[in-house]
Protein backbone atom coordinates (compact mmCIF):
# COMPACT_ATOMS: atom_id res chain seq x y z
CA UNK A 1 0.00 0.00 0.00
CA UNK A 2 1.43 3.68 -0.67
CA UNK A 3 1.38 6.13 1.72
CA UNK A 4 -0.18 9.91 0.41
CA UNK A 5 2.41 12.14 2.09
CA UNK A 6 0.64 15.09 3.26
CA UNK A 7 1.27 18.89 2.92
CA UNK A 8 2.49 20.48 6.48
CA UNK A 9 -1.01 22.23 6.51
CA UNK A 10 -3.29 18.94 5.82
CA UNK A 11 -0.82 17.35 8.72
CA UNK A 12 -1.93 19.98 10.90
CA UNK A 13 -5.37 19.95 10.15
CA UNK A 14 -5.33 16.27 11.27
CA UNK A 15 -3.63 17.26 14.46
CA UNK A 16 -6.10 19.51 14.73
CA UNK A 17 -8.89 17.46 14.57
CA UNK A 18 -7.59 14.84 16.95
CA UNK A 19 -6.87 17.77 19.42
CA UNK A 20 -10.78 18.35 18.99
CA UNK A 21 -11.66 14.48 19.87
CA UNK A 22 -8.98 14.59 23.02
CA UNK A 23 -9.84 17.78 24.37
CA UNK A 24 -13.91 16.77 23.99
CA UNK A 25 -12.80 13.44 26.15
CA UNK A 26 -10.68 15.04 28.71
CA UNK A 27 -10.70 18.06 28.67
CA UNK A 28 -7.54 20.85 28.60
CA UNK A 29 -5.90 19.53 32.22
CA UNK A 30 -6.58 16.15 31.60
CA UNK A 31 -5.16 15.55 27.79
CA UNK A 32 -1.76 15.04 27.13
CA UNK A 33 0.32 16.07 23.59
CA UNK A 34 1.50 12.59 22.94
CA UNK A 35 -2.16 11.28 23.16
CA UNK A 36 -3.04 13.64 20.51
CA UNK A 37 -0.13 13.18 18.67
CA UNK A 38 -0.88 9.24 18.86
CA UNK A 39 -4.39 9.67 17.14
CA UNK A 40 -2.96 11.72 14.77
CA UNK A 41 -0.63 9.32 14.04
CA UNK A 42 2.39 11.47 14.36
CA UNK A 43 5.45 12.34 16.56
CA UNK A 44 4.64 14.31 19.85
CA UNK A 45 7.36 16.88 18.89
CA UNK A 46 5.77 17.39 15.60
CA UNK A 47 3.13 18.20 17.67
CA UNK A 48 4.70 20.79 19.29
CA UNK A 49 6.49 21.63 16.03
CA UNK A 50 3.19 22.52 14.80
CA UNK A 51 1.10 24.50 17.09
CA UNK A 52 4.21 25.40 20.39
CA UNK A 53 2.41 24.51 23.39
CA UNK A 54 -0.37 22.29 24.82
CA UNK A 55 -2.08 25.25 24.97
CA UNK A 56 -1.46 27.06 22.14
CA UNK A 57 -3.03 23.88 20.68
CA UNK A 58 -5.76 23.90 23.02
CA UNK A 59 -6.70 27.57 21.57
CA UNK A 60 -6.58 26.49 18.33
CA UNK A 61 -8.93 23.87 19.05
CA UNK A 62 -11.03 26.59 20.76
CA UNK A 63 -11.29 28.41 17.59
CA UNK A 64 -11.69 26.11 15.35
CA UNK A 65 -14.90 24.62 17.45
CA UNK A 66 -15.99 28.83 17.52
CA UNK A 67 -15.24 29.05 13.77
CA UNK A 68 -17.47 25.79 13.26
CA UNK A 69 -20.70 27.42 15.34
CA UNK A 70 -19.61 30.36 13.29
CA UNK A 71 -20.18 28.64 9.74
CA UNK A 72 -23.38 26.75 11.03
CA UNK A 73 -25.17 30.08 12.13
CA UNK A 74 -24.26 31.88 8.94
CA UNK A 75 -25.59 29.02 6.90
CA UNK A 76 -28.72 29.40 8.83
CA UNK A 77 -28.61 33.34 8.36
CA UNK A 78 -28.52 32.29 4.32
CA UNK A 79 -31.51 30.35 4.64
CA UNK A 80 -33.14 33.36 6.66
CA UNK A 81 -31.98 36.11 8.66
CA UNK A 82 -34.01 35.01 11.88
CA UNK A 83 -33.16 33.61 14.96
CA UNK A 84 -35.08 30.41 14.28
CA UNK A 85 -33.20 29.87 11.45
CA UNK A 86 -29.82 29.72 13.39
CA UNK A 87 -31.58 27.85 16.12
CA UNK A 88 -32.63 24.84 14.15
CA UNK A 89 -28.71 24.72 12.15
CA UNK A 90 -27.77 24.93 15.70
CA UNK A 91 -29.45 21.75 16.38
CA UNK A 92 -26.97 20.21 13.94
CA UNK A 93 -24.20 20.85 16.37
CA UNK A 94 -26.01 17.96 18.47
CA UNK A 95 -24.56 15.98 16.03
CA UNK A 96 -20.94 16.62 16.65
CA UNK A 97 -21.18 16.85 20.32
CA UNK A 98 -17.47 17.13 20.91
CA UNK A 99 -17.59 20.63 19.32
CA UNK A 100 -19.67 21.47 22.18
CA UNK A 101 -17.53 19.85 24.49
CA UNK A 102 -14.74 21.80 23.28
CA UNK A 103 -16.34 24.99 24.05
CA UNK A 104 -17.72 23.82 27.48
CA UNK A 105 -14.07 22.76 28.43
CA UNK A 106 -13.01 26.23 27.11
CA UNK A 107 -15.07 27.79 29.28
CA UNK A 108 -14.20 25.42 32.49
CA UNK A 109 -10.54 26.62 31.34
CA UNK A 110 -10.59 30.05 31.55
CA UNK A 111 -9.46 30.30 34.63
CA UNK A 112 -6.07 30.76 32.72
CA UNK A 113 -5.38 34.16 31.44
CA UNK A 114 -4.74 33.07 28.09
CA UNK A 115 -7.45 30.78 27.81
CA UNK A 116 -9.95 33.16 29.20
CA UNK A 117 -9.36 35.75 27.06
CA UNK A 118 -9.58 33.68 23.97
CA UNK A 119 -12.73 31.81 24.79
CA UNK A 120 -14.14 35.31 25.97
CA UNK A 121 -13.25 37.10 22.62
CA UNK A 122 -14.12 33.95 20.73
CA UNK A 123 -17.96 33.56 22.33
CA UNK A 124 -17.96 37.79 21.90
CA UNK A 125 -17.42 37.18 18.57
CA UNK A 126 -20.27 34.69 18.65
CA UNK A 127 -22.67 37.06 20.40
CA UNK A 128 -21.93 40.09 17.81
CA UNK A 129 -22.21 37.60 14.84
CA UNK A 130 -25.62 36.57 15.97
CA UNK A 131 -26.90 39.99 16.47
CA UNK A 132 -25.36 41.54 12.43
CA UNK A 133 -26.70 38.12 10.93
CA UNK A 134 -30.42 38.59 12.58
CA UNK A 135 -30.83 42.23 13.62
CA UNK A 136 -31.99 40.44 17.46
CA UNK A 137 -31.99 43.03 19.93
CA UNK A 138 -29.51 42.86 22.85
CA UNK A 139 -31.86 41.33 24.82
CA UNK A 140 -33.06 38.79 21.97
CA UNK A 141 -29.75 37.69 21.73
CA UNK A 142 -29.33 37.21 25.34
CA UNK A 143 -32.28 34.74 25.91
CA UNK A 144 -30.89 32.94 22.38
CA UNK A 145 -27.58 32.41 23.72
CA UNK A 146 -29.21 31.31 26.99
CA UNK A 147 -31.04 28.50 25.44
CA UNK A 148 -28.28 27.03 23.34
CA UNK A 149 -25.84 27.33 25.90
CA UNK A 150 -28.42 25.08 28.19
CA UNK A 151 -28.67 22.58 24.77
CA UNK A 152 -25.21 22.55 24.93
CA UNK A 153 -25.18 21.69 28.87
CA UNK A 154 -28.11 19.00 28.17
CA UNK A 155 -26.02 17.61 25.35
CA UNK A 156 -22.71 17.09 27.38
CA UNK A 157 -25.08 15.50 29.76
CA UNK A 158 -26.28 13.38 27.09
CA UNK A 159 -30.01 14.84 27.72
CA UNK A 160 -30.76 15.22 24.35
CA UNK A 161 -28.58 14.67 21.05
CA UNK A 162 -28.53 11.64 18.42
CA UNK A 163 -28.02 8.71 20.96
CA UNK A 164 -29.78 10.53 24.51
CA UNK A 165 -32.93 9.29 26.06
CA UNK A 166 -35.53 12.29 25.47
CA UNK A 167 -36.15 13.93 28.43
CA UNK A 168 -40.02 15.41 28.73
CA UNK A 169 -38.83 19.26 29.55
CA UNK A 170 -35.91 19.17 27.19
CA UNK A 171 -38.28 18.93 23.93
CA UNK A 172 -39.58 22.17 25.31
CA UNK A 173 -36.08 23.67 25.50
CA UNK A 174 -35.06 22.79 22.27
CA UNK A 175 -38.60 24.46 20.83
CA UNK A 176 -37.27 27.37 22.50
CA UNK A 177 -34.67 27.68 19.60
CA UNK A 178 -36.93 26.97 16.59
Amino acid sequence: MTRVRLTAKERGEEVLRAAVQAFAASGYEGTKTDEIARMAGVSQPYVIRLFGTKQQLFLAAVDSVCQRIEEIFREGAAESPELSALGRNYKRLLGEPELLLVLLHGFSASGDPAIGDCVRERFGSIYALIRELTGASPQEAREFLSAGMLLTVMSAMQVIGPDAIPMKWAQEIEDTLG
